[in-house]
């Protein structure tokens, strides 16, 4: 169920914004960035993640066929303007042939971010995403 929501909002930020994707030869690495309420409550419960106004998710992804995930190791951080920075714990999701990387992070209204996420597949394949969200509050 929580492959379901993950996916289609990877598709749905994907037909938003060109840039939710990068490329690598076959390999494409999905990512967005969300707030928490996007997951229903059940769905959080069941995977451990905290819901809130002021709480997003980054998802991270990469494939070479869709829908069958490929294992890595992920880290990353985020920061904001002021160059206020959190780390980004990844969590592993895994349903069916696809894996998911989440992690939690909190942001302000308005909040412009910049997301740095490192993924490391194997001894000799490493990519580095930078990308930019800016995040509301939905009072």
């Amino acid at each position: 169920m929580l492959y379901r929501i993950l996916l289609v909002t990877l598709v749905t930020m994907s037909l938003g914004h060109a840039e939710s994707f990068r490329q690598y030869g076959k390999l494409k690495i999905f990512y967005s960035a969300f707030p928490s309420a996007f997951i229903t409550a059940d769905i959080a419960q069941k995977n451990n993640i905290v819901r809130g106004i002021n709480r997003g998710i980054v998802n991270i992804s990469a494939m070479r066929h869709l829908s069958n995930g490929l294992p890595a190791t992920v880290t990353g951080r985020v920061s904001n303007i002021m160059q206020q920075n959190q780390t980004l714990s990844f969590k592993t999701i895994r349903e069916g042939t696809s894996i998911y990387y989440i992690a939690p992070f909190k942001f302000e209204n308005e909040d412009y971010l910049t997301f740095r996420v490192k993924l490391e597949m194997g001894t000799s394949e490493q990519y580095d995403i930078k990308f930019q969200k800016l995040m509301y509050i939905d009072k």
